[in-house]
C-alpha cells in the first residue's frame, strides 16, 4: 500500500538553479522533458504524464521562466505553466468544484493527451511522475499567489529556476511556502472517529485535519484541532507518516491519538463526524457502507485508515 506524492526522483540538482549556463544547456538537450501544467492540471496521457520538448508549440503560452525540477533517469526535468491559454467552451463551474472532472485539450496536443485534475490521476500515473507533478503544481500556485513583495509591495520576479522570488526594489528574497497540517486518526477501543467537511462529495468521510499554528508542536496541534472540531480530548499521540499535498501547498503530518471519551460536540468546520466500529470502517473501505465512503485512494488518510484496519497501528 502507498500514498501519492511521497516518491522522490533521482536528484533535484539544486546547484543548477542559479547556474544560467547549465540551465540553458539542459533546455537545449533533446533528451530534456518539460511538463506543461494548465491552472494546476498536469498534461496527462495514457496512465502517465504527457511530456513536451523545448520546441513544442504548447509551451509558447508559458509566461514565466520554466521551473527546474532536477534530473531523473538521465534526463533533465522542467515544468511550464501555460495558464494563459484559454480553451474554447471552458466550463468554469467545473473548475470551481471540489473535484474537477472536466478536461482541457490543447489543439496541438498529441492524440489522447489532456489537462486533468491531479487528484483523479495521482494513483494512475507512475509514483515518481505524481511527485514531479505535485511539486510543480505547488510551486506554480506559490508563484501565482505571491507576486508582490511582503516587505515593500513591489512586484517580484521569479529566479533560481522557479525556486525563489526576488524584489527588484528592496532586494528581499521570498521562498516557496509550505503549510504544515496535522491529519489524525482518533481511536477509542475498536472505534475510529471520522468526519466530513462542508462541500465534500456526498458520503465521503476522512480523518480529522487542521493547520499547525505558530508556536505549536505537532502533538499540540493534534490535540487542539480534535478538541476544537469535535469536543474530544486525546492523548497518546504518535506520528505515523507525512505526505506533500499540493492542494494548494501543504505538508500533511499523519498522526494517531487515543480519545478519552466519545461524546461529540461539533463546531462549524465539520458538517458531520461519527464513530465507526472496525467492522463499519471495513464496509466503508470496500464500498459497502450505506452512509460512508472512504477517503480518496492515494491520500495519507486512506493509507492511515488501511494501516489501522490491518492492525499495524
Amino acid at each position: 500500500m502507498r500514498f501519492a506524492f511521497g516518491h522522490e526522483w533521482h536528484s533535484r540538482k539544486a546547484q543548477f538553479r542559479t547556474d544560467a549556463a547549465a540551465l540553458a544547456s539542459a533546455l537545449a538537450d533533446p533528451q530534456t522533458r518539460i511538463l506543461p501544467l494548465w491552472r494546476g492540471k498536469p498534461h496527462l496521457g495514457a496512465q502517465a504524464l504527457c511530456w513536451s520538448g523545448a520546441s513544442d508549440p504548447i509551451l509558447a503560452y508559458a509566461k514565466q521562466p520554466f521551473l527546474y525540477l532536477g534530473e531523473h533517469e538521465g534526463r533533465n526535468i522542467f515544468a511550464a505553466d501555460i495558464s494563459s491559454w484559454e480553451p474554447d467552451a471552458l466550463d468554469r463551474a467545473a473548475l470551481a468544484m471540489f473535484t474537477d472532472t472536466s478536461i482541457q485539450i490543447h489543439p496541438t496536443a498529441p492524440k489522447g493527451a489532456y489537462f486533468g485534475e491531479l487528484r483523479l490521476a495521482m494513483m494512475q500515473i507512475p509514483a515518481v511522475e505524481a511527485a514531479l507533478a505535485a511539486t510543480a503544481r505547488a510551486l506554480f500556485n506559490w508563484h501565482r499567489t505571491h507576486r508582490f513583495c511582503a516587505a515593500c509591495c513591489e512586484k517580484t520576479q521569479s529566479t533560481a529556476a522557479g525556486w525563489e522570488r526576488v524584489c527588484p526594489a528592496c532586494a528581499a528574497k521570498h521562498f516557496p511556502r509550505t503549510d504544515p497540517v496535522v491529519i489524525m486518526l482518533v481511536t477509542h477501543g475498536n472505534k475510529l472517529l471520522l468526519g466530513r467537511s462542508h462541500g465534500w462529495p456526498e458520503r465521503m468521510y476522512s480523518a480529522l485535519a487542521g493547520f499547525v499554528e505558530p508556536g505549536e508542536t505537532l502533538e499540540t496541534a493534534v490535540a487542539r484541532e480534535v478538541w476544537e472540531e469535535t469536543g474530544i480530548q486525546v492523548d497518546h499521540i504518535r506520528y505515523m507518516a507525512s505526505q506533500p499535498w499540493p492542494f494548494p501547498n501543504s505538508l500533511m503530518f499523519g498522526c494517531i491519538a487515543q480519545a478519552q471519551g466519545t461524546a461529540l460536540t461539533l463546531d462549524d468546520e465539520l458538517e458531520d463526524a461519527r464513530w465507526l466500529s472496525r467492522e463499519e470502517v471495513l464496509l466503508a473501505w470496500t464500498g459497502q457502507h450505506d452512509h460512508v465512503l472512504p477517503a480518496r485512494n492515494g491520500s495519507i488518510a486512506h493509507y492511515m485508515i488501511g494501516r489501522w484496519l490491518a492492525g499495524h497501528v
